[in-house]
């Protein structure tokens, strides 16, 4: 991708590097979508190629698998139990890959990237007592 990566660090004897050229469009990053609980909000961003990408701002359902039977239920989510990947992302209640939800089947841990999938699936971890 870049050539950039390696600026942070010094040459052997020493010196800064310096950049021979500023990034190019599709080298510059973009900004994280940070899904949050909510009413469903999605943007629309243009990738690589054209590629369309789908970002979930924020949503309020999740298709959650139950690994049993295998069977998938779009289910509403309660909140955000736990997200490992931030400290601060927990905190904020952030869904991320990895992330643990609250849905009314039970807890389940989220299995796509919203970011950049454009939908929340989760799969079942505790069912619910019913």
């Amino acid at each position: 991708m870049s050539t950039h990566s390696s600026l942070r660090k010094r040459k052997l004897t020493g010196g800064k590097k310096r950049a021979y050229r500023s990034k190019k469009k599709y080298e510059a990053g973009g900004y994280p979508a940070e899904t949050i609980l909510g009413e469903p909000r999605r943007k629309s961003t243009r990738g690589m190629g054209g590629n369309g990408k789908i970002k979930v701002l924020s949503d309020k359902y999740a298709s959650v698998t139950d690994p049993k039977t295998g069977k998938a239920e779009k289910t509403e989510i309660t909140r955000v139990v736990k997200n490992g990947a931030n400290v601060d992302y927990n905190r904020r209640g952030v869904i991320t890959k990895g992330a643990e939800i609250e849905t009314v089947l039970g807890l389940a841990k989220v299995t796509s990237r919203p970011g950049s999938d454009g939908v929340i699936n989760a799969v079942l971890i505790t069912k619910e007592k019913a």
